[in-house]
């Protein structure tokens, strides 16, 4: 899963919210689906400069992933590459556009998980929110407070 980081959870975050206020939605379209829309929040990059990068090789976001080298010169391989420098894995961009990561799928509610598609807008922001929600709570899980020693009272006999 994505690096346990405030910048990951901070892209999954924005990127729900983007979706849940109605941003254009495709899932079809490789700057409008899920991916694409993760890729707009890490890069700044519009829809169309995605999509239009992401033509100059054949297919979707999984082909894209798997065709991947950092060598490439591709403009989508650099797109691809900041959103691995900030964090994520070719496997994780891979599960979100299916909504297929098991261990995010588990933290959804039984009766809303089954009904789950990957290309509704609600099922996605649904699908980030929650995948944030993990990484937080893994974060915070992780942090170590110093153990403090018992204060000792001082009492004034008088």
């Amino acid at each position: 899963m994505a690096h346990r980081t405030l910048p990951v959870i901070q892209a999954l975050r924005d990127t729900a919210q983007r979706l849940a206020a109605q941003a254009p939605y495709q899932w079809g379209h490789m700057g409008s689906c899920n991916c694409g829309h993760l890729a707009q929040t890490i890069t700044k990059l519009t829809k169309g400069e995605i999509h239009a990068r992401a033509m100059q090789r054949y297919g979707d976001w999984e082909r894209q992933l798997i065709e991947y080298c950092p060598t490439s010169g591709l403009p989508i391989d650099t797109t691809i590459d900041e959103m691995l420098a900030l964090g994520f894995s070719r496997q994780d961009l891979t599960h979100l556009e299916r909504l297929s990561d098991s261990a995010i799928l588990a933290a959804i509610p039984f009766e809303r998980r089954n009904a789950m598609r990957h290309n509704q807008r609600d099922d996605v922001v649904l699908y980030l929110r929650t995948w944030a929600d993990l990484l937080e709570n893994e974060l915070l899980a992780d942090i170590q407070l110093p153990e403090l020693a018992p204060s000792r009272s001082v009492v004034a006999l008088n």
